[in-house]
């Protein structure tokens, strides 16, 4: 199979997208230079300053500081909320240890949220109030996101970075 000339797809999307609402936000392509595995129980994890104490992170691909296209990995304790809050742009959550519960809304309430097993997912929309929650175990989640990443808090005394 013949690949097509790189140009082909320039003026493709030049031709579709050139005065589309698309063409004005402008991010970097996610890339990577080599292949590279991650497992979860040998990877290094650092702490994670804009979610509450006890959370970890490791980011596979992009920079969530940079505009563009992110996937990382966070790493939750047992029992362990994340208070109300906003992100500025989408997000997709997918559980691959444990169990994670969200909900919606500006109060925290586990009642009135939904449990995800591993391999379960959800997609939130920038701008939705929304709350999670760890069971009795540990629980790791892929999040792929759009930077520069941010975590708006409902209640600022919530917000870790302001302690």
């Amino acid at each position: 199979m013949e690949i097509p000339d790189e140009n082909v797809f320039d003026s493709f999307n030049a031709y579709f997208f050139e005065d589309s609402a698309l063409a004005q936000d402008k991010i970097d392509r996610m890339s990577a230079v080599t292949m590279e595995s991650f497992i979860p129980d040998t990877v290094k994890w650092n702490d994670e300053p804009i979610l509450p104490n006890g959370a970890k992170s490791v980011i596979l691909v992009g920079d969530p500081s940079k505009a563009g296209v992110f996937i990382a990995l966070l790493k939750f304790p047992s029992n362990y909320p994340i208070p109300p809050h906003i992100h500025p742009f989408t997000e997709v959550i997918t559980v691959l240890r444990g169990k994670l519960g969200n909900g919606m809304g500006k109060t925290f309430d586990t009642k009135k949220g939904e449990m995800l097993n591993v391999g379960s997912s959800f997609v939130l929309p920038a701008g939705h109030t929304h709350y999670v929650w760890t069971t009795d175990e540990e629980t790791i989640v892929e999040l792929i996101a759009t930077g520069p990443w941010d975590i708006i808090y409902t209640n600022p005394t919530d917000d870790p970075r302001k302690k």
